[in-house]
């Protein structure tokens, strides 16, 4: 994985285009013709600059705007709410995911469990600073149990890896809880040691448990980025998945209009 500044070029930018290249480049060492080789890499290099602009743009144009779903957000009744907060990966596919569980009321992606005061995504990319990327989550228990949030949880990401979600490497994207009070403590344990018990993944469990420490709110950039930014290169290419994925397994658990 690539360490800031440039992780967010190659998750949204990068990452799609190798994927073109690797399907382009037999056809491109077949042509005899040296033009028509440097030609069409001229136009894939092109092509990605391009789009690195395009997104650069999109990012300052979105800077101070709310989207209708932050602004629900920050209307909502807090009384009788609890939270929860999870690091599974990258939190973009976490935010993702839990934003259309049924009584999920908010989410905010951050950086919790390291050793760096007021941390920035920069810094948490490193792999320095000991922060994990978790979201913190608001739900209502009278529509979704904890117990609940963590099954979701365990089936959305693969809570074997240590320090790694797919391609993305680093103890900032390591899995874990950090519980709320001993109740989210105990639920947490319990339902892990029954996973391992009954073999539900091919290798043990190294999910963190931990209770919460700081929690230090990501950038705004961050903040409801799959559902602003859809069309990017990762959230097409990984996040688009794992919420296809969630339909399918928790159909019955999503909001209406999800």
């Amino acid at each position: 994985m690539l360490n800031c500044p440039l992780t967010n070029i190659y998750k949204t930018y990068l990452r799609p285009f190798l994927l073109i290249h690797s399907w382009l480049k037999n056809k491109i060492i077949k042509l005899k013709n040296k033009t028509m080789r440097y030609l069409i890499t001229y136009f894939c290099l092109f092509g990605l600059l391009a789009c690195v602009q395009e997104g650069n743009t999109q990012s300052k144009s979105s800077k101070g705007q709310k989207t209708k779903g932050q602004e629900t957000n920050t209307q909502i009744n807090l009384e009788n709410m609890e939270q929860a907060t999870f690091g599974a990966g990258c939190f973009w596919c976490v935010e993702a995911v839990f934003q259309r569980i049924n009584g999920v009321e908010k989410i905010v992606s951050g950086y919790a469990g390291g050793k760096t005061k007021n941390p920035n995504y920069k810094e948490v990319c490193t792999g320095e600073t000991g922060h994990a990327e978790v979201c913190q989550i608001t739900y209502d228990p009278a529509k979704v149990s904890f117990d609940e949030l963590l099954e979701v949880f365990w089936k959305t990401h693969d809570p074997t890896t240590l320090n790694r979600q797919g391609n993305d490497v680093g103890t900032q994207y390591r899995s874990v809880v950090y519980y709320h009070n001993d109740t989210q403590k105990q639920l947490t344990e319990k339902y892990k040691k029954e996973l391992d018990e009954v073999k539900a993944f091919d290798r043990p469990i190294v999910t963190e448990i931990s209770p919460l420490p700081e929690f230090y709110i990501a950038e705004d950039y961050h903040q409801n980025y799959y559902n602003q930014n859809p069309d990017q290169g990762y959230c097409a290419f990984v996040i688009a998945p794992k919420v296809e994925k969630l339909r399918k397994v928790f159909k019955e658990k999503l909001k209406k209009d999800n």
